[in-house]
């Protein structure tokens, strides 16, 4: 029993040495996170501890707890019962639904209370907080590098684990999915399954093919809020929203800033160590394209 609360627990949620439970409720040694209940705080410790029990059978993927696991195996059935009534898009959940209607009307409800920075969505906030706090709870289990997401963390394992990762044949580029390899084999196959059924270009995916359909339509669907520019891409939009906000993509790592998320992409390597270029003749990896290349000219 809980001397605090009095609540009956059971023996593997009691933390060793010191009250499992505060009057804000239920804290994480590892990160300061208060849980509503033991249970909760049982899965929460698993993100630092990187323990994944839970197991798609239909992909492998793994997961913290069995919730998390039944939202994922919903993907799997090819349900998606709700409808996005601006474009057309189709999602399996409602949730999904909601955060994408954002990206149409520009919303950014969750404000940072430090620097003022608004999201639109509450995990990318928390995500941005811990640029303030600087605190690094994740570490890596292979290094003890330590990250102060657990994105990153997974991002990093990568380069100790590139042996286990799927490697294209072609271009050497790496994939920790089958099914995203196979996406990305198209590319060199040359198959583009996809067809536009006004000017008969084709298309890798079919979500290429649903941006290039508002070329012939003139469709716009995603709308700034604060001057009323339309755009067809949503990451334009995303762009656009920028001159308003000041805002550039940041490094959750270090806190700099890039104009361009591609910039953004290539200087996370420096922090997660991944090198995802890989030359077919010496073995030699590279964090950039363009490195890999020129290295390349040295075996002409």
């Amino acid at each position: 029993r809980c001397e605090s609360c009095q609540n009956i627990l059971y023996i593997s949620y009691v933390a060793v040495d010191e009250p499992i439970c505060t009057d804000r409720g239920y804290l994480c040694r590892d990160c300061g996170k208060n849980c509503s209940m033991p249970q909760c705080l049982t899965i929460h410790k698993c993100t630092h501890a990187g323990e994944k029990p839970c197991v798609c059978e239909d992909c492998g993927r793994r997961f913290h707890d069995t919730g998390s696991l039944r939202k994922h195996k919903v993907i799997h059935t090819g349900n998606r019962p709700y409808k996005c009534p601006e474009c057309g898009k189709e999602f399996a959940r409602m949730a999904h639904l909601r955060c994408h209607l954002r990206t149409h009307t520009g919303e950014r409800p969750y404000p940072c209370p430090q620097c003022g920075m608004r999201f639109s969505h509450r995990s990318t906030l928390r995500i941005h907080q811990q640029v303030h706090s600087k605190e690094k709870a994740f570490s890596c289990p292979d290094c003890g590098k330590m990250f102060s997401t657990l994105r990153y963390v997974k991002v990093h394992q990568r380069a100790h684990n590139s042996e286990r990762m799927l490697q294209c044949r072609e271009c050497t580029k790496t994939f920790s999915r089958e099914d995203v390899l196979k996406k990305h084999l198209r590319i060199h196959m040359g198959e583009r399954p996809y067809q536009c059924n006004v000017c008969s270009k084709r298309f890798v995916r079919i979500s290429h093919l649903k941006n290039h359909m508002r070329t012939h339509t003139g469709e716009k669907p995603y709308r700034c809020e604060q001057c009323g520019s339309s755009y067809a891409q949503s990451g334009d939009l995303t762009k656009h929203m920028r001159r308003h906000t000041g805002e550039k993509p940041f490094c959750m790592e270090c806190g700099m800033s890039f104009l361009m998320p591609q910039h953004l992409k290539l200087h996370k390597l420096t922090h997660t160590g991944e090198r995802p270029y890989s030359c077919p003749r010496c073995l030699r990896t590279f964090t950039r394209p363009h490195h890999l290349s020129q290295h390349m000219e040295k075996h002409i």
